[in-house]
C-alpha cells in the first residue's frame, strides 16, 4: 500500500510540474539546489548510484532508493527512468513520511 502511495505522490508532482526525471534533469535540479529529494531506481547501475550519492551528500539532498526503472517511469507516464526529482518540498516531504510508514 505504501509503494501505490508513493508512485500516486510521484504522478502529482509529474502533473504539477514538481518533478524532473532523468539522470541529466535530476542532477542539473540537484545542482541548482531546486530539488528536494531524489528517488534512485533499485536498478539504477553502481556508477550512477554513487554519482547520486556522492552529489546529494554534497548539496544536502535527501536521496532514497525505492522502486526500479519501470516502475518510476510508470508513475510519472514516462519510460525506463533510474532517477527522479521532486521539486517541491511539500511533496518530497509527503513522500518522506510514506517511506518512513512501515
Amino acid at each position: 500500500m505504501k509503494q501505490n502511495k508513493v508512485y500516486s505522490l510521484l504522478g502529482i508532482a509529474m502533473r504539477g510540474h514538481n518533478l524532473v526525471s532523468g539522470e541529466f534533469q535530476t542532477m542539473e535540479a540537484v545542482r541548482g539546489k531546486t530539488a528536494r529529494l531524489v528517488i534512485l531506481a533499485e536498478d539504477a547501475s553502481e556508477n550512477t548510484r554513487k554519482v547520486f550519492t556522492d552529489k546529494c551528500s554534497f548539496y544536502q539532498v535527501p536521496m532514497l532508493v525505492f522502486g526500479t526503472k519501470e516502475t518510476l517511469g510508470h508513475a510519472i507516464g514516462k519510460d525506463l527512468r533510474a532517477s527522479v526529482g521532486v521539486c517541491d518540498a511539500g511533496l518530497a516531504d509527503a513522500i518522506i513520511a510514506q517511506m518512513k510508514e512501515k
